[in-house]
Parts: structure tokens; sequence; C-alpha cells
């Protein structure tokens, strides 16, 4: 019993108390007695605590640390007697409980009486129904078995369990704090307790029994303990016994199921839950027939609780487990759905169980279960909920139905574990969706449909970027649902949706190519997503250009690419098979022109030869198949529908080794209708290769396999046996292997074979303008001397058939070579064939024939087209004698039509236009070109005035002027330059023009005599730079400076100088300029022949005046070439030294020091504009006499500011230009030389570091086109060779122009420094 040192401590007992009750308090209190104080420190067992008031030895007294003792027997005694008072039970327990809590007592207690204190406590757990005691009591049970032996914890489970397996059990309330106990006991993992019991059976057998007490509270501390019990008895059962729980199903399955359908306490279902997740996982459910639940249920119980009619278990456990899924405890929820798991993942589960459940909208109650998670999503419960749902799908009539109403909580779920990688929810959320989608497309929403595409991508993208982080299940159900969203009806021209494809079909090729080597079934699902994707672009037309562009991208940039580098490597048929099937079902679709496109890049990447690397590595017939099949497809789409039909059927007869198609080809097959088919499809696929160079087997086998069929099948040709499109396919074929061998000697070929071809091609006049031909076939077929007049038919046709289809000379696109417009210029261009001598005899062989005048008009219109296409053109056209055939046309022809005009005149202007000056030889031929010309010219302004040919043989004239600079066509010029005819037409126009005044203006080049003077002035332009060429000496140029009675001992075609002013000062903006070069020539001219001749200027200065009043005006023109041309005329004049200085120079030089001195100078526009007054400055400072005010304007303040505005990327050799000569007139000090000198050298450097090279005249100006009224591209073209002209002569440094002059004028600004620095 307990001792207890301050007897004052006693508790008084009530005034309501019995006397019975105060005496057994008397009693108790008697068993105290005294002891002194206690240091813990210095306790020690011996010597022995006196015996207690009961005489109990000594031995079993054990001292406490407040000074006390506890008499274990007393103690005992008390707890053992069901009649002892509560509160001196509870009280002893509590100083135990106080006791044991000091490691000195406690080691004594394990020592000396371990087992002593087991029986009592145990009785204690069944004689007092007090929950006071029981906690009392359970956790002093629980220290011992902590702090003691293994066999401590073993003897209370044995006699707890021994209490409740008695068959004298009587069930009752005070039987919790027993199961309580036990099944903490049973809890504990330290100690092997489940050993210690004795009968298991009886055990079990009592639990069950117990249950059927309506009392929850210890059902639920049955459910605790035979969930525990039932883990510890699988653990530790041997294999081969017997199973104890099996025998006493179903009954223990009805009162578990009914437990759990009665009870509404969350503990109750949670252990409940658990046992049967215990008994699920054993398979009991699926053990248990219809038959063991009648046997113990009878039906009106099975009404009452289920509200069915006859007994079942799979209806009683959906029953069961709706209130546990709708339970507040997360825990209730996610034990209640693993059961369910469970329950229907058994192995031996029928589908009825699912039916059932089903019925019993077991999937509403789970829908509600994840609705009601809100926007958390809880993993645990997300994830079992859609375990469960999963296996529900598979009553795919039943639950499916069902689908639809949790649909928007699938995709809520979605949100949530799409952006988590490795979710284990993805898949089964996926599959879900999947299924809905599939059976109930018509029911989802456009809204639902673009919101699960944009999280399907965002899914895929964390995939794509991080490669790892997505199951191969879940990638594979995720293109699965892709497609199915596809497929809904609600996604039909949803543009909303666009993006979501494009991104989500790269995301998923781009995941799946990099895991192919590992896991080859992504890429699979990834190409039929993509197809199907691509399927949904041709089907929505809204959508169509810009989703297909995407997906055809995918297919170029990916997937292409990727197949091309590992087909050698690749182990997996279907993984190829896979990808030829999305590439071929894009090519079976071809409504925007996507398939074309995909075809060329297919081709272009030696795609024929990799489809028969495929054969040789998968030779299946499948496979064969395939790329048969695809390769018909590849040249439908390149050479028009159904092209490929013999390839198609002949696929399932052709063998997979080019080797051997080359040998069938050689066959002879007159009475083999297969043979036939076959060696159609096998020249379709050499010829369809041979444009992209696709070599599928060595060339000398396929050249001899190519004879070898023509020696045996050529006398079938001459019959026409074959089709067109055959014999084209093979002449291709035969003269790209024979160019081939010609540029390899060592390859023989048959003389006999190449006769029988080239016979059969002239004798059945083949048309090779409706086929394509390779550019190398169609050069050997020029190069071969003996059908050159078969060739020019074919030329003249295809002239015929342009003008025909109402094209002028349109070329074929892309690279697949016709023998069209482009491919003949090709040819003529070149120098290894007989194009050029074809193309000109064909122009004689016409002209000479009567009734060839249209014939006539369409080969000079191809002949013009070729030289723009090719320009060498010209020349190779030229060697060929094309300018007597041009002189025969203007001298002898018979035809004299408009339009025959037109094509001559055109064609001479274009061969004028692009001829290399070395290439005219035969000038004999021009002379005549010209009189005719100018006769023409002539007669038409004295009947039609000026007319769009006339305009268009002045422009030729204007060319074989621009020549004669070069000393080429000279008698032409001259004959032109002298013309008695011509000179009073063109002077009576300009007399006209110059006459209208200000008026002039309005006559731009828009207008007929706007047009007409520019056409003139160009000619004017073109007669004075060649009339010191063609006549030098003979002209006294200073009689054009002013009128006078001097004349020139012949008539020249040469504008006034008075007139060319005023068409400067009136002209509308076009006959400005040209006005302006043509006076800058004039003034050039004349100051030349004044230098050579060291004469002095005969004109009075008072006609100067007005004509420095023009200039001066023009010096600021908005456009540049006009202020340019001005300032120099300007400059040329004062160096006649007739004027001191320009009456508004001041005003010009010092708008441009103010301007140069501004930080505008970076300015592009400003660099260009500056350029005339610098002339004007320039020429100021290189007068005898400087005027005194350029010292005032270019002061020490104002170079400086320029200077400093500097740097190497905004110079100009005008500004180099200036600044030398301020250096030569000592307007410059040291400090500024020294500044300007480094900006020079930092800018000579800079354009050596970024030279680029100027375009050419020939590449600056658009071609010439065969179209009479184009004579703005005329104009245009003139003008340029004008400017083109005028620019500085500097040696070739790989730099533009304009940077040429600039470091000529930096080199020389150098030069003279140096001599500056010397003197």
């Amino acid at each position: 019993m307990f001792y207890n040192e301050f007897e004052r401590q006693r508790a008084e007992p009530a005034e309501s108390e019995d006397a019975q009750q105060k005496q057994q308090l008397e009693e108790g209190y008697r068993l105290y007695i005294y002891s002194q104080p206690y240091q813990e420190d210095s306790y020690s067992p011996q010597p022995p605590a006196p015996a207690c008031s009961q005489g109990h030895r000594s031995s079993l007294i054990l001292e406490t640390l407040e000074g006390g003792s506890i008499c274990l027997t007393c103690f005992s005694n008390l707890i053992s007697n069901s009649k002892s008072p509560t509160i001196h039970v509870s009280y002893a327990l509590s100083q135990l409980s106080r006791a044991l809590s000091h490691a000195p007592f406690l080691q004594i207690l394990r020592t000396l009486h371990t087992h002593l204190l087991v029986s009592p406590l145990v009785s204690a757990l069944s004689y007092f129904d007090d929950e006071q005691i029981a906690r009392q009591t359970i956790n002093i049970v629980l220290d011992l078995c902590n702090s003691c032996d293994p066999p401590v914890c073993g003897e209370f489970v044995a006699r707890i369990a021994d209490r409740l397996s008695s068959g004298a059990l009587e069930w009752s309330r005070r039987q919790v704090y027993s199961l309580h106990c036990l099944g903490l006991l049973l809890s504990s993992e330290m100690h092997n307790s489940f050993a210690h019991i004795k009968d298991v059976q009886a055990l079990f057998s009592n639990l069950m029994e117990g249950l059927q007490l309506p009392s929850e509270e210890i059902q639920g501390e049955i459910f605790f303990v035979l969930y525990k019990l039932s883990i510890l008895y699988y653990d530790t059962k041997d294999g081969n016994g017997t199973d104890i729980l099996h025998a006493l199903c179903p009954k223990l399955l009805y009162l578990a199921l009914e437990a759990l359908i009665k009870t509404q306490r969350d503990d109750v279902r949670m252990n409940c839950v658990a046992f049967l997740l215990v008994l699920a996982q054993r398979g009991f459910f699926g053990n248990v027939s219809a038959n063991d639940v009648s046997s113990w249920s009878s039906d009106e119980t099975f009404m009452h609780l289920t509200g069915h009619d006859g007994p079942s278990l799979n209806i009683l456990f959906a029953e069961a487990v709706k209130g546990s899924l709708l339970s507040s405890d997360d825990q209730v929820q996610i034990g209640t759905l693993d059961l369910v798991f469970h329950y229907l993942s058994w192995e031996g589960s029928p589908s009825k169980q699912i039916q059932v459940l089903v019925e019993e909208h077991i999937g509403d109650y789970i829908f509600e279960v994840l609705r009601l998670s809100g926007t958390e999503c809880k993993d645990p419960i997300v994830n079992s909920c859609l375990q469960v749902l999963d296996l529900l799908s598979k009553s795919e009539q039943a639950f499916r139905q069902k689908l639809p109403i949790g649909f928007s909580t699938l995709v809520k779920v979605l949100h949530y574990v799409a952006k988590v990688p490795f979710h284990p929810a993805q898949t089964h959320t996926l599959n879900l969706l999947l299924h809905c989608l599939s059976d109930f497309p018509g029911i989802i929403s456009t809204s639902h449909i673009v919101e699960i595409g944009h999280l399907l991508t965002e899914l895929l993208k964390i995939h794509a970027d991080s490669g790892t982080a997505m199951l191969t299940e879940t990638f594979n159900m995720a293109c699965s649902v892709f497609v199915a969203l596809l497929r809904s009806p609600s996604s039909h021209d949803n543009s909303n949706l666009v993006i979501s494809i494009q991104e989500a079909s790269k995301h998923a090729i781009i995941a799946s190519l990099s895991s192919c080597r590992t896991d080859p079934s992504q890429l699979l699902h990834a190409l039929s997503a993509l197809t199907e994707a691509y399927a949904y672009s041709q089907e929505n037309s809204s959508l169509n250009m810009k989703l297909s562009k995407s997906i055809v991208g995918i297919c170029k940039t990916h997937i292409l690419p990727w197949i091309i580098t590992a087909v050698d490597e690749m182990d997996d048929e279907e993984i190829v098979l896979g990808v030829l099937e999305t590439f071929h079902s894009i090519l079976l679709r071809d409504s925007d022109n996507q398939a074309e496109e995909f075809a060329e890049v297919l081709v272009s990447s030696h795609w024929f030869n990799l489809s028969f690397g495929c054969l040789g590595l998968f030779p299946t017939e499948k496979m064969k198949l395939r790329v048969y099949l695809m390769l018909g497809s590849i040249v439908d789409v390149i050479f028009g529908i159904d092209s490929g039909q013999s390839i198609r059927d002949a696929a399932i007869f052709l063998p997979s080794d080019p080797t051997d198609l080359l040998f069938l080809l050689g066959q002879k097959s007159s009475h083999n209708p297969e043979l036939v088919s076959c060696q159609s499809a096998i020249l379709l696929i050499l010829y369809a290769a041979s444009f992209h160079d696709d070599r599928l087997a060595d060339e000398k086998l396929v050249l001899a396999s190519l004879e070898q069929y023509i020696l045996v099948n050529g006398n079938n040709f001459l019959i026409g046996a074959a089709d067109s499109k055959t014999m084209t396919q093979l002449l291709n074929l035969y003269a790209l292997s024979r160019a081939f061998a010609n540029t390899n000697y060592q390859i023989p070929y048959s003389p006999e074979a190449e006769n029988i071809l080239l016979k059969i091609m002239v004798e059945k006049e083949w048309d090779l303008l409706s086929g394509r031909i390779h550019s190398t076939s169609l050069k050997w077929l020029f190069q071969q001397e003996k059908i050159r007049n078969f060739l020019s038919y074919q030329i003249l046709e295809l002239c015929r058939t342009n003008n025909s289809n109402g094209t002028n000379m349109i070329i074929h696109k892309k690279d697949y070579q016709y023998m069209d417009v482009r491919a003949i210029a090709e040819l003529v261009a070149s120098e290894d064939n007989f194009g050029a001598e074809i193309v000109v005899c064909l122009m004689r062989q016409l002209a000479q024939e009567e009734g060839q005048e249209q014939d006539l008009i369409l080969v000079l219109n191809l002949m013009a087209d070729i030289i723009n296409i090719f320009p060498a053109a010209a020349d190779q056209l030229c060697y060929h004698g094309i300018s007597n055939g041009m002189n025969n046309l203007y001298c002898h022809s018979r035809m004299s039509s408009p339009d025959l005009f037109v094509a001559m005149a055109l064609l001479t202007l274009t061969i004028l236009r692009f001829v290399q000056p070395e290439t005219i030889l035969d000038e004999e031929f021009w002379l005549p070109i010209s009189m005719k010309l100018m006769d023409y010219l002539t007669s038409t302004v004295a009947v039609d005035t000026w007319t769009h040919e006339s305009l268009l043989v002045i422009g030729i004239l204007s060319l074989m002027l621009h020549h004669s600079v070069n000393q080429l066509l000279t008698e032409a010029s001259k004959i032109l330059l002298l013309s008695t005819s011509l000179v009073p037409t063109f002077k009576n126009f300009i007399f006209a023009a110059c006459s209208k005044g200000p008026a002039l203006i309005d006559h731009d080049k828009e207008t007929s005599t706007g047009e007409t003077l520019v056409f003139v002035l160009l000619l004017q332009y073109f007669s004075l730079k060649s009339l010191h060429v063609v006549l030098p000496g003979a002209i006294n140029w200073q009689t054009f400076l002013e009128p006078s009675e001097e004349l020139q001992p012949f008539s020249i075609f040469c504008i006034h100088f008075n007139d060319l002013c005023r068409l400067l000062h009136f002209g509308p903006p076009t006959i400005k300029l040209i006005s302006s070069y043509c006076l800058l020539e004039l003034l050039t001219r004349i100051s030349v022949q004044i230098n050579e001749n060291i004469t002095d200027i005969s004109c009075m200065k008072r006609y100067l005046v007005s004509v420095l009043a023009i200039l001066e005006g023009l010096i600021f023109y908005t456009d540049v070439r006009v202020a340019i041309n001005c300032s120099l005329c300007l400059s040329i004049i004062l160096g006649w030294n007739k004027f001191r200085e320009s009456h508004w120079g001041r005003l010009i030089v010092e708008e441009l020091a103010m301007s140069l001195a501004v930080p505008c100078l970076a300015s592009k526009s400003f660099m260009i504009h500056h350029k005339p007054a610098v002339h004007v400055a320039v020429t100021l400072l290189q007068l005898p006499e400087v005027p005194h005010w350029m010292r005032l304007i270019f002061d020490e303040s104002s170079i400086f500011a320029i200077i400093e505005n500097l740097s190497a990327s905004n110079l100009s050799a005008e500004i180099v230009l200036l600044f030398r000569e301020l250096l030569n007139s000592d307007y410059l000090n040291v400090e500024q030389i020294a500044t300007l000198s480094r900006v020079l050298q930092a800018c000579r450097k800079h354009l050596y570091n970024d030279s680029t090279t100027e375009d050419s005249t020939d590449q600056y100006l658009e071609k010439v086109v065969c179209i009479p009224n184009d004579l703005g591209k005329i104009r245009e073209f003139l003008l340029h060779l004008i400017s083109y002209d005028l620019s500085v002569n500097t040696h070739d440094t790989g730099l533009s122009s304009e940077k040429k002059r600039l470091l000529a004028e930096i080199e020389i600004f150098f030069m003279n420094l140096t001599d500056k620095v010397d003197d």
C-alpha cells in the first residue's frame, strides 16, 4: 500500500458519507507510516524499510523519493479488489506513477518485483468502470512495458488477451479499457507482444461477438484491436497454416460493414476502415459469396441496412463506405478511398463489384470529395480519389455515363497536378479526361477545350524543358488526351486553341526525341498527336495556314534532322514506321501547299536514299509498303496528282535493294505486264531522285541498266509501247548518266544505245516541255550536234507555248528544272553547248521564211528575255553572229509590222545594255542598224510626232553613243552626230520646250512632252560625251556658250548653253537633273579646250552673271545631284577668273561653316547635302585672290568647332577636300592639323576594317523587261549610266566608290601636309 510522510495530507471524508465509507477510509489511512525525509543521492536499498501495518514483508516495501514507502502487496490488494473505493485506487495509482518516474525506485522494481504488479493492474482495468482509473492504469502499464524487460509486456498482453478470449467473458463497457490497453500494447513496436497470446482464434471470436454490442465506443476499440491483431497475425503467420480470420468470414465482414454503416463517429470509422483494409488486401471480399452472406443475414436486416431486397456484400460495402467518404476527417476519407481501391483491385475481384459500386453512385461521392477538397487539392486525397475513379472507369457502360458530372472537377484537379513534376495523380487524371472526351465529345464546352489545351501545353513544356519531369505512362496519356481534344466538336474553328496546339505539338516532339533511346513509346504517341494536329489544321479552314505551317515546321526542324542522324543506329522498326506515317499523312493533305513545301524539303534531304536505307535496316513487308507508298505520294506532290500511281501499283512487286531494282530494269518486258509496271515505277523513282542528285546506286550500274533497258526494249519504243512520261523519264536519266560519264572518263557507254534513244526522240518528236528535266541532262542534249534541229524546234515550241498561255516569258519556279526560259538562258550564257548558236540560227531561219513574223517576234522576245536573265548571254549571242542577224532584220526583212519593229528594238536595246565592249567585234553590222533607226525616228516624228517607239529608238541611239566613248561603234555614232535630218528635229523640239518658260514645270516625266524632253536630253548628254571621242578637235565648244554668228563647219546635235540654263531653271525635277548633267559636261568640254589651247573665254561677262545667278540659286536644291552639278558648274566658271568672287558665295560659305560647326554632323542626310557648298568654298579658296571674308568665316574657333564634330564614321571626301584647301591656304594651325590628322588616320583604319564592295552598274538597275511601254526603266538605266560615268575611277581595293574617293582625298591631304612640312 501507499505510505505518506504527512498525515495531515489525508483527505477528509465528505459529510454525506455513511459510516461504512468512513470506516473504509480510516482503514486506508492506517496504511500510512512515518519515516524520515530521504535524499536521492544517498538512496540505498539497505536497510529494508520496516514492515507495513498489515505485516507484509519488508522486501515488498519500496521507498519513494519523497521519503515515504509503497507496500506492493497492499497496492496489489487494493487495486485487485473491485470493492475498493475508487478514490483510494486512483490515489494509489497516482502515487505509483509518480514513484515510477524516479530511476532508483524503478530500478528496484524492475530488478526484484517486475511481475508482481501485472495481474493486479490487468484486474484493475476490468473491475473498475472509471475512466480516470483506467487512464492511470494504462499509463502505468505502458511505463512498465517501456522500462522493463520484454517478458513483462508479453505478460500484460497475455493476461489481457486471456480475459478477452475467455469463454466466460461477458461484454460490458468495462472491457473498453482492456481493449484500449491491448490495442496500445499491440501498437508497440518494441516487443513481440503478439507471440504471448495463447488462443488467437478465441480472441478473434470474442472480439467478433463484441462487435454486436450497440456501443460505438466498444466497437471502435474492438476494431482497433482487430486491426492490430490482424496485421501482427499475418506478419507472423506461416503460409501453410489455416487462416483463422477466413473461418470467421463472412460474419466478421458483415458486422464490420454494419457497424460502419451505423456509426457517426470518425474514430470508429477510422478503426473499422483500417481493419477492413487489411481484410481487403488479403482478398476477403473477393472470396465471400452471396451464399455466405445469406447464411448469417436475414433479408429484413439487409433491407433495413441497404434499402435493397436481396442480400449482397457488394451493396452492403457500397452503403458502408458512403458515410466515411463524406467524413470531415481527411484521414477517414483517405482510408476509405484506399479500402475501396483494394476492394476493387484484388485479382479475383469480378467486374460485378465495380458495376455495383457504380450503380450505388460511389463515383458521385468520390467526385464530391474531390470537389470539396477546394483549391488546395490535397495530394493524398487527390491521389486516392483518382486511383478509385480510374478503377471505376473500367465499367465502361455504367461509370462513363457519370463521368461528365465530374468533368469540371477533373479539370480543376488537372490545374494542380500539371504543375508538379512526377505527380502520381497525373496519369489517372488524364485517363479519366480521356474517357470523357472520347465517350462524350459533344458535351465539352469551348472554354474547357481551351483550358485543357493550355494545361496540356504547360505539362508537356515542363517535360520538354527538364527532360525528366513525367512518367512514360503520363506522357503517353497526355498525348492521347491531346488527340481526343482535337477530335471534339467544340474544338472546331477555335482560334484560341491554335497556340496551344502549336506549342503542345512542339514540346511533345522535343521531349520524346530526347528520350527515344530509352523509351520509344513516347515518340510514337507524340507522332500520333502531331498527325492529328495536322489533320485538325486541314479540317478547320480558318486556322489552316498558320497551324499547318507550324506543324510542318516541327517536322522540318526537329523530326527530319533527327531521323536522318539516328536511323543508322535505330533498332526499333515501329519508330521508323511512325515517322514515315507522320510524314506520309502530311503529304496526303495538300490544301494549303504545305505538303508541296514539305516534299521539297524531304527530297532536298536525300529522302530517297534514306528510304532505301530504312529498307536495308528493316527488310520487312510492312516497311517496304510504307516506303514505296510514301515515295509515290512524294512524286504526286512534286510532279502532280497521280504521278506516283505507278509506284503504288508496283509496290508489292518491287524489291527492297536498289541493286535489284536496276537488275529488274534491264530485263525485256514485252510480255510481262507486272515487269512493265515495275520498270515504270523504277524509272519514276530514279527520275524523281535525280533532281536532287540523290544517287541510289553506283553511276556505272545505273548507266549500264539504262542502256540495257534501251537495247532490249528499243523496238517496243519505236512502235509506241511506252508512254511519253516514261520516255521523258528515260531520256532525263540517260542524259544525266551520260553527263556524269563525260566528267569521269573511266565510265564506258554504249553508242548504240545512245543512237537508239536519240533516234526515237527525233522520230517521235518527244515534247521536252511537258516534263521536268534536270539541268545537267538538258545541257547534255544541247551538246549533241546531231539533234540541233530538233532542239531548235523545241525552243520555238517553248515560245509558242508561253505566248498561248498569255505569259510574257515567265520562268518556272523552284529548282525542279523544266526546259523553260531560264533553262535556255543558262545554256545560251555558257560556252560548252550549242544553245546560243541554235537560238541565233533559229532567228535567221525564221527571218528568211515567209509567214513566220509571229514566230520571229516570239523568238526575239525570247532572246531579250534570255539576256535579261543572264546578261552574259549577250556576249555569247554576239559571238555567234546576232549582230549580222539583226542587221538583216533591219535592212532586208520583208516584214515591217510595228510589233516586229518593237521586238527588234527591244532586243537591240537589251544587247547594247549588257554586252561587254570587247565582244562587239562586228561593228560593220551596227552602222546600217543605226541608219535604219535614225530613218525610222525621222519619219515617225514627222508623221506621228513622238511615239513610244521613237523614244525607244532614242534609248538605243543613246547606248550606241555611250559605247562610242570606249572607241566602239564610232562610225555608227558619227553618222548619228552628223545627221542632218535629226538635228533640226531635236532643235525645234528644244526650242518649243524652252518657249514654255515657267509653264515647263507642269511638264514632268509623266506627261508626253516631259517624257520626250527627258529622252532628248539624255541623247544630248551622250552626244556631248561622244563628240570629243568620235570627232576629236573638230568642235569649238565655246560656240555653244552664247549666241553668236560663228557657226560650226558642220551640223551637229548640241543644245545651246542658254537653252540648257532655261531648262535647268524652269524644268521639273527630272529635267533639272539631266540638264545639270548636260551643262556640267558642256562646261567641262569648254574648260578642257581652253586649257589645251591656252586661250581665254570669249563669252561676255554679263552673260555669265545670269548663268551664275541660276547656278547659285540651285546650290541648296533638294535633289543633291542637281545641287552638286550646279556647284561644279559654278566652280568651273569661277575658275575662268572672270569674277573675283560669287555674289552669293559668302552666304553659301557661311551657311556651310555654321552647319559643319554644329553637332548635327552625324546626320547621314547632312553628310550628303553639305557637298555642293564644299565645292563652292574650295573654288573660292583656289582663286588667285581669295575673298577677304573667307578668313572671317573660317577663323580659329570655327575650324576647331568643325574638327570637334568630325569622327571616323562621319567623314566624307568633300570635307577632306575642304580641309586640304584650308591647309594649302594656311588657315590651319599646328594644333588643328594634329587633331585633324588623328581623325583622318582613324577614318582610314575604319574604312579598311569595314570594307564593302559597291554594286556595279549591272547589279544596280533592274533588268529591262520585254514590254514596249516600259520606258521608265530605260530612262532610269540611262540616268544611272550618267551618274556612274561621273563617279571617280580609282583602283579596285574592295571598297565602294565613295570610300575609294575618301581614301584618295585622305592620301592627298597627307601628301600636301608632308610638302608643307618640307617647305
